[in-house]
């Protein structure tokens, strides 16, 4: 028994070592539970913490108060695959503070105070493959570029925001995407939105509860409506084609006013001109009556 005990001594030196060499490099109130994981979850931090390990993996952030995220943040680390930042007080966020990481594949910006998502925000995240941004109630604007670049993204939260419309190529542009939550959005259904209503049907399949699950208000009366309601017909309207006629009828119109203009602008030219002359001759008149 004890030469066992005298092999496993060295064994077990090394492994409290190793424990203790973790425990140094986390930061002060958070929990690392491997190597490679900072826990900083509810901690009631107003700032990210000072001393992450370079070779963190996964950062959980979630539940506090962090109000911004260093434009050079993720600079650094170069490994972090998962970024938990939900349920903070995030306003915005700086283009092309994310895009450092190139390897990251989950990122959580839900329920936080975003106000829009501009172009570049994301830049060359190429290997992020889900995406949430959902309960952001002052998130009123996603640019058309916002998600350009992400071709890897398989799934897009942006339920439960202040949407009233959205640009399709925001969606169009994203070849790998498989889900999209859209619901709890107070979506107009005017004319914007129609080139959005067109692609929801055509690809209802990547929407969790197809298009019943969404709602827009009728721009009449205010009305809330189920998507599954509509058609394309409710957007006829929108739709507004012009015959050979019509483009006659404006071209037409177009040169008349010109011609028009061309004509008054010398009617008002000579009337100047001979106004010029008139006066000049007057006053010869009167300078040699005065002789």
């Amino acid at each position: 028994m004890l030469p066992c005990v005298c092999w496993l001594q060295p064994l077990l030196v090394l492994l409290s070592s190793v424990l203790r060499a973790q425990g140094e490099n986390c930061p002060a109130s958070c929990l690392c539970p491997d190597p490679h994981t900072v826990d900083c979850s509810g901690r009631g931090l107003i700032r990210l913490p000072d001393e992450i390990p370079l070779d963190v993996r996964r950062l959980l952030l979630s539940d506090n108060w962090i109000p911004r995220i260093p434009s050079d943040f993720l600079v650094l680390y170069s490994d972090l695959v998962y970024l938990d930042l939900r349920n903070n007080s995030l306003s915005h966020i700086e283009p092309g503070t994310l895009s450092t990481s190139s390897r990251l594949v989950f990122l959580d910006l839900g329920s936080n105070n975003l106000t829009d998502i501009p172009s570049g925000t994301f830049g060359q995240s190429r290997s992020l493959i889900k995406l949430r941004l959902g309960n952001n109630p002052y998130l009123s604007m996603v640019n058309e570029d916002a998600f350009l670049g992400l071709t890897s993204l398989r799934e897009l939260e942006l339920e439960r925001n202040a949407l009233s419309g959205l640009q399709v190529g925001a969606l169009s542009q994203l070849p790998s995407l498989r889900v999209v939550r859209l619901e709890g959005n107070p979506w107009v259904c005017n004319c914007n939105f129609a080139n959005l209503f067109a692609w929801l049907e055509e690809n209802s399949h990547k929407l969790p509860n197809g298009v019943e699950g969404i709602e827009c208000s009728l721009p009449m009366d205010g009305r809330q409506v189920s998507l599954s309601q509509l058609s394309q017909d409710s957007f006829r309207e929108c739709q507004i084609t012009l015959t050979l006629t019509d483009l006659l009828i404006i071209i037409f119109s177009g040169i008349s006013v010109s011609v028009v203009a061309i004509m008054t602008s010398f009617f008002l030219a000579s009337i100047v001109h001979c106004f010029q002359r008139t006066s000049k001759t007057s006053k010869g008149d009167e300078e040699e009556s005065e002789e």
